[in-house]
């Protein structure tokens, strides 16, 4: 007789599952963080964070047991990301919009370590999806290679060659300095 209200449903959850979601909850700082760093905006970074642990709740019978939920969830988050991605590339060809004039969406920092810090930010922003992606999963998030290049769904190789693309691109674009150059200047009075 099945006493959980549904088709297939359980009345009470494993200690498995409780034990995954209790891995799920440990990762949310990391997700949060990752998620920020792909988007600009920190509530869009909010809701794929929200969706990517919906997504992973809904499919936590799909979480093999050898799995790390680290890379698991980073894996979701990648994908969810992608889609939304193309989403907005669609809905963009589909309608005109309007582009905003440089600094119109942004306050300005108001410390000299802010500044340099939206400066790297900014950069890292203008970067390809897939070279700024490998750069915060291996450089932020401290993943090796492998499991880098496994959550992004390609070969070590690549992810190697994404980096070094994308850390030259980087340093091209912020001086030695970590600022962008003739961004910040120094008033003499």
């Amino acid at each position: 007789m099945d006493r959980g209200g549904g088709r297939g449903r359980r009345p009470f959850e494993t200690g498995d599952e409780l034990d995954r979601k209790a891995a799920i909850a440990q990762e949310l700082p990391r997700l949060r963080r990752y998620a920020r760093a792909l988007l600009r905006d920190p509530s869009e970074a909010d809701d794929l964070v929200q969706d990517c642990v919906a997504r992973a709740l809904e499919r936590i019978a799909q979480w093999r047991e050898d799995d790390d939920p680290r890379r698991w969830l980073f894996a979701i988050m990648h994908n969810l990301f992608v889609d939304r991605g193309r989403a907005r590339r669609r809905r963009t060809e589909m309608a005109q919009v309007t582009a905003l004039s440089p600094g119109e969406a942004v306050d300005p920092p108001r410390q000299l370590d802010g500044l340099v810090f939206a400066d790297v930010m900014d950069a890292l922003r203008e970067l390809p999806d897939d070279r700024r992606e490998a750069l915060i999963l291996v450089g932020v998030e401290g993943m090796s290679y492998r499991d880098a290049a496994n959550v992004l769904g390609v070969p070590v190789g690549t992810l190697m060659s994404r980096l070094g693309r994308g850390r030259a691109q980087l340093r091209a674009l912020i001086g030695e300095d970590g600022r962008r150059p003739g961004h910040l200047r120094s008033v003499e009075g």
